[in-house]
């Protein structure tokens, strides 16, 4: 039940993702007085819609995505000089044109989109990437700030009973052959808090770490809270060979693939982990953080499908980083909120955070500047723009629109193309899924 709950979840927060970056598009289109005949979410067959002023809005089928159609999107034949169709490319770039025509209702071509100066192009255009960020900033906003991230403290969650060489089973159990631990020696228990360390005040456990590590095989003072009240102790940490970790958390090791260790002070105490609250400003950062991380993906988004072929052709388990779609997402939502032991607020947490990150994917995405995404609009803009202030600085006559009709060939690629990596992308989920 609970791995059916959390994929409805996120089939819901998907839904009202595409919508809300509709909104995004309509909005200001609207308020610029362009006339959007269209609000839809999904593809396919219409489910239901409904008529509300001069706007259809309504549901459809295949829910993988949406649109708004805003009248007058290409200028037409007479505003770019009735450029001949003499290939397919140009019968279909006419034919966009003439369609688009049709739609301007008569006396109303002032409504039609490609009047718009290019600073309201970049709004209207802009405004459905943007609205995934701010979604993406609110989701990430009650993880940090609403429910907090596991952080570890100087609370004790277990106290080890011997000294487990680091070449051996950290999870095996203490043989009479092992060294006691000096924490359980020295009369430690899970629960205690950590309140000084050798004469310290100990504010964190990576401070208290440090110091553990550092400290030789000399007794030093160590002062607990037990049950509210505070217990001074006296523990000799013993010198042992403990795994190495570099900056990002990660074993270390060696050209055999044999983690690296390195002779530390060892106690054998193991912290807790609390949901600690963040403040307001981390949420940028991580943002901005989860926003980088994406836009090195889409980078590099030719290799991945590469590697995703190549791994359902051979038949090899896919990397952790494979990219996934919408199956893929799914599932890991089922798994996470069905996993037994956990929290149900790190749950949420975990939740919440994925489809924060599918939104900022959502906004990097549509950034990519080809047609029928939203970069590729704004680089016709764009470009529109830049022509005009050319030869505005140049004295020359102001030019007329850009023929972005000319594009729609190309859209029909990409469009193709993407639709075949969401195939592939399914197929790959259902058949040789991400192991997490």
């Amino acid at each position: 039940m609970e791995y059916l709950v959390a994929v409805l979840i996120v089939f819901v927060v998907l839904l009202l993702s595409i919508g809300l970056h509709e909104v995004g598009h309509m909005v200001p289109a609207k308020r610029f007085g362009v006339r959007v005949s269209h609000y839809m979410v999904g593809f396919g067959p219409t489910l239901w819609s409904r008529t509300r002023g001069e706007t259809e809005y309504g549901f459809k089928a295949i829910p993988l995505g949406g649109y708004v159609r805003l009248v007058g999107m290409y200028p037409p034949d007479a505003a770019v000089g009735n450029p001949p169709a003499r290939t397919w490319t140009g019968r279909l770039a006419r034919d966009a044109r003439q369609a688009s025509a049709e739609e301007i209702r008569p006396g109303e071509d002032g409504r039609a989109f490609y009047h718009l100066s290019t600073p309201k192009k970049l709004v209207v255009m802009l405004g459905g990437p943007v609205m995934n960020l701010f979604i993406a900033i609110f989701l990430m906003a009650i993880v940090l700030v609403g429910i907090g991230l596991p952080t570890v403290t100087t609370n004790l969650a277990g106290v080890s009973q011997c000294v487990i060489p680091a070449d051996a089973d950290q999870a095996r159990e203490c043989t009479a052959a092992d060294e006691s631990a000096p924490a359980a020696a020295a009369g430690i228990e899970p629960g205690d808090t950590v309140v000084s360390y050798d004469g310290t005040e100990i504010t964190s456990w990576d401070q208290l770490s440090g110091l553990i590590r550092a400290t030789g095989a000399e007794a030093v003072p160590i002062v607990v809270e037990r049950d509210g009240e505070r217990v001074d102790l006296t523990i000799t940490p013993v010198v042992a060979d403990r795994p190495v970790y570099d900056e990002n958390d990660e074993l270390v090791v060696d050209s055999a693939g044999d983690p690296v260790t390195e002779p530390v002070g060892f106690l054998g105490i193991t912290p807790a982990q609390e949901l600690v609250r963040q403040s307001p400003l981390d949420v940028v950062g991580v943002v901005a953080d989860t926003t980088w991380q994406t836009i090195t993906v889409v980078a590099t988004l030719p290799a991945r499908v590469g590697d995703l072929v190549e791994s359902q052709v051979n038949g090899t388990p896919r990397d952790t980083n494979s990219i996934v779609g919408v199956v893929g997402i799914g599932r890991f939502a089922g798994e996470i909120a069905s996993t037994d032991g956990i929290e149900w607020q790190l749950k949420a947490a975990a939740l919440l955070q994925m489809l924060a990150t599918l939104n900022i994917a959502l906004f990097v995405f549509n950034l990519i500047p080809l047609p029928p995404l939203d970069g590729g609009h704004v680089a016709a803009a764009l470009w529109e723009g830049g022509r005009r202030q050319v030869a505005r600085l140049r004295g020359l006559p102001r030019p007329g629109p850009f023929d972005s009709a000319k594009l729609v060939p190309l859209a029909y690629s990409v469009f193709v193309l993407l639709g075949a990596v969401g195939l592939l992308l399914i197929y790959a989920d259902i058949v040789n899924p991400v192991q997490i």
